[in-house]
């Protein structure tokens, strides 16, 4: 196989997902709300009236913010890239064209034939879920790419016992934290499963002189992720005094769920949704995973371990968060599904060939040559992929199952006249309201400074305002004292909204409850803008009296 063929493989599948993502937002303006907001979060620390790293926010971890930095300062002089969030389109292409690369890679590790390879890698990289999510700026596409990096390399260190595996693995599940929270289990699982490989090989006679090989085995794979854990908490313990501001924070998940009412259904039913989800976005999991289960026994083939620890760890846990009534129940969140489900196929097969490394350890574990994949098992992984990719498709348009994808169905329908069709057209048109109430803002001749507006809905606006200087926002140092007096501050505009559900943490409502309806005695009512998105409030702008 040429060595040119995972670039190939990645400058096509970064321009397929770039397409795909510039069609959504600049065709049918369908953008989603956490992608927006990241993007708004690095317009911030580059573009605002008071720039800085920390306005990039602790309520999320930072990565997919930081690496649309390069982008968003070309927004300057080109404001579409955050008005469309191009910047986070391309950053989720890439990464999930990375993601493809390492999917390719694990099929190569195993001597799989290159026929094989490529149908394997191509049922990942034209699943709807893959495609979507690397086409929209969301962070599934850079977790995923994480997180199948450090699958690869303790695939490969279960075969060639190199350091070197275990550290790239470490760094991997490190930046997957960085990207998002849940990586913090599947670093657990990690040091957990290199432990015990470690252990299991010497057998029970070296215990005792194994187990310091087991620990420090465990360290270096673990040992980034917690420094990143750390590191990340104790800077947001710092700037904020907040140690987990995504549990602890007013804008936090925790307090999310609570301004919208909590998790409305029983821990049955949520358990179901969360197996539900698991299964359409793997299919082939309850067929494959215990058929290779099976088969990895019988060789005594610890490579089996790595996928179904790492991701299942992750699927665990948000699982586990969504039956406790802590999490969304968004499809989106069991996405791991699909390259557990890939990762079970391509081990289906016994691992063939030595693998080129650095530095072999003793623990390393010969494998035989010259096997390759036959004809009638590549034709039943084409067929079995095709049936994966149709099951993913049906789960995708399926209100119940997709509330936040389900509107891809309509993206045609301009004419709707159903329920769930006229639904789909407002979650499309989620941010237009916001993105006309920038451009009429723009349109003033305001300073710097002359808006005010919480970024828990205001986000939406600054992303798409070619002026973000001219906004106060809680990012900002003088924010509260801003806030406390608008107009000493030589404030013109307040952007509300109604102060119910998340309304509720804005923190121009909790500073003038009512100013919403009434405009607090600080302000009268310019003119109120009505929303033509799905969950999204209507806007009431107030002129700040003189």
């Amino acid at each position: 196989m040429s060595v040119r063929t995972p670039w190939a493989l990645f400058v096509s599948a970064v321009a397929g997902y770039l397409a795909g993502g510039l069609v959504l937002s600049l065709r049918f303006g369908y953008l989603l709300g956490d992608a927006l907001s990241r993007t708004s979060a690095a317009q911030a620390v580059l573009l605002s009236r008071d720039p800085h790293v920390s306005a990039l926010g602790f309520i999320f971890t930072p990565l997919t913010a930081l690496l649309q930095l390069p982008l968003v300062a070309l927004s300057r002089w080109w404001p579409e890239i955050t008005r469309w969030n191009i910047s986070g389109i391309a950053v989720s292409a890439v990464f999930m064209a990375g993601a493809t690369v390492m999917i390719h890679g694990i099929c190569r590790d195993r001597g799989l034939t290159t026929w094989h390879c490529g149908i394997i890698t191509a049922a990942f990289a034209l699943n709807p879920m893959i495609v979507f999510y690397g086409a929209n700026g969301m962070s599934e596409a850079v977790f995923l790419f994480f997180t199948c990096w450090a699958v690869r390399r303790l695939i490969r260190w279960t075969h060639t016992d190199d350091v070197h595996d275990l550290i790239v693995a470490g760094i991997a599940l490190a930046m997957a934290y960085l990207t998002r929270y849940d990586a913090v289990v599947a670093i657990a699982a990690s040091a957990f499963l290199v432990a015990g490989v470690t252990l299991a090989r010497k057998g029970r006679h070296q215990w005792r002189t194994m187990r310091r090989q087991a620990l420090l085995d465990a360290v270096l794979v673990a040992g980034p992720g917690f420094v990143a854990f750390a590191v990340w908490s104790a800077t947001s313990w710092l700037i904020t005094g907040e140690l987990l501001a995504q549990l602890s924070s007013s804008y936090g998940n925790s307090a999310i769920l609570d301004q919208s009412g909590g998790s409305t259904g029983t821990p049955l039913s949520n358990a179901a949704f969360a197996v539900t989800a698991i299964i359409v976005l793997g299919p082939l999991l309850p067929l494959v995973l215990p058929i290779s289960a099976l088969f990895a026994g019988m060789r005594r083939d610890a490579e089996f371990l790595v996928a179904p620890l790492l991701f299942g760890a992750i699927l665990a846990f948000q699982a586990a968060s969504y039956i406790s009534g802590s999490t969304f129940g968004f499809l989106r969140f069991y996405i791991c599904a699909i390259p557990l489900a890939v990762v079970a196929v391509v081990q289906l097969l016994p691992g063939t060939g030595n693998l080129r490394t650095r530095r072999p350890g003793a623990l390393r574990v010969p494998r035989p040559e010259g096997q390759r994949s036959s004809r009638p098992v590549v034709i039943s992984t084409a067929i079995l992929s095709a049936l994966a990719l149709a099951v993913n498709g049906w789960a995708m348009v399926q209100p119940s199952l997709s509330s936040q994808q389900y509107a891809l169905r309509y993206l045609l329908d301009t004419e709707p006249t159903t329920a769930d069709a006229i639904a789909a057209q407002r979650v499309i048109a989620s941010f237009s309201t916001e993105r006309d109430l920038a451009e009429y803002l723009d349109r003033q001749d305001l300073p710097d400074g002359s808006i005010l507006v919480d970024t828990v809905y205001g986000f939406a606006v600054l992303a798409a305002s070619s002026h973000p200087a001219r906004f106060v926002v809680p990012s900002d140092q003088d924010f509260t004292t801003i806030l406390n007096d608008p107009s000493a501050a030589g404030v013109q505009y307040l952007l509300t909204v109604p102060n119910t559900g998340r309304g509720q943490s804005d923190a121009i409502n909790r500073r003038y409850p009512t100013i919403y309806d009434n405009g607090a005695t600080v302000a009268v009512l310019d003119y109120e803008v009505p929303n033509d998105g799905a969950d999204q409030p209507d806007w009431r702008v107030y002129r700040v009296g003189n």
